[in-house]
């Protein structure tokens, strides 16, 4: 046989060496990423562990367990700092109920009759004042249910329309003490969502409650039957600027104790968690606030 030949049959070997170690080396790839994705969406302690003796494999297996490793040691370190945060404010939403209770109750108490008018003005400033440091503190208390609302997200197949006309309802007598008269428009069309219906009402809640607090006299929910729900309200306190802060946790519209970023914050959070969205626009005076799901 010819030289030829025997140089042929080497390369051809050789070449089917290298296609199996790629095609062994590729499976082994797909393997370590299905392993990575398993291994970080699951709760383990578990590494990566790879079926082939190749030094580049083993330098990327090596490197991938250092990462896993140091991301399992933040994320338990995010768990404790939240649950230490959680712990702290439950506490002082606590501490803060009992005198605020004890102040409204002595409030109740007095005597409207046998004060001056200036004393009636000053107890009427001290009532209002107190009321908004009861919202401030149920919100507070509010926030820190949130911060593992993760953990309480158990769904169910849910009718919207339902739970967001319950929920209007809920607020008639607050609509009627500010003079608000709402303009709703629910769909006929029952949408049925996989939701949690506790979550889903503290949604509304909190997108109705910033409404009432910066609206003037009109508020308007539409809902349409592909699950879009527009909540409007005229108001000339905000911008472009401020709307697009309006979601973020700390912002305030107004500099007074009464507003705060708490609300929306919320609600931007657990729609989030619910798979929805949550957009705001300001057009016209009028501060838009549209929910998806």
């Amino acid at each position: 046989m010819s030289i030829w030949f025997y140089l042929f049959l080497i390369v051809s070997c050789i070449l089917i060496f290298v296609i199996l170690k790629l095609v062994v080396m590729k499976k082994e790839i797909r393997n370590i990423s299905k392993s990575l994705t398993h291994l970080i969406n699951t709760d383990t302690n578990n590494l990566i562990t790879i079926n082939m003796n190749d030094k580049s494999l083993c330098e990327l297996a090596k490197i991938l367990n250092k990462s896993l490793k140091n991301l399992r040691k933040l994320e338990l370190e995010y768990k404790n700092g939240n649950a230490e945060l959680k712990a702290l404010i439950t506490n002082i939403s606590h501490d803060l109920r009992t005198p605020l209770t004890a102040i409204r109750g002595y409030l109740d108490l007095m005597d409207n009759k046998n004060l001056t008018d200036k004393q009636k003005k000053h107890l009427k400033v001290i009532d209002s004042k107190v009321k908004d440091l009861t919202i401030l503190t149920e919100q507070l208390f509010d926030f820190s249910k949130s911060l593992d609302i993760q953990n309480e997200l158990k769904k169910e197949s849910v009718c919207i329309n339902d739970v967001l006309e319950d929920t209007v309802v809920s607020f008639y007598s607050l609509f009627k003490e500010k003079n608000i008269t709402p303009n709703i428009d629910i769909c006929a069309y029952k949408v049925v969502r996989v939701l949690n219906e506790n979550i889903l009402t503290r949604i509304f809640e909190n997108i109705i409650s910033n409404a009432i607090k910066y609206s003037y006299d009109d508020f308007n929910i539409k809902m349409y039957d592909n699950g879009i729900i527009e909540f409007s309200n005229k108001t000339d306190e905000l911008n472009q600027v401020s709307v697009e802060k309006i979601f973020c946790r700390y912002y305030t519209v107004r500099n007074t104790k009464k507003s705060n970023g708490i609300g929306l914050s919320i609600a931007k959070q657990l729609i989030d968690l619910s798979g929805g969205e949550i957009k705001a626009q300001y057009k016209d005076n009028y501060l838009i606030i549209t929910v998806k799901f």
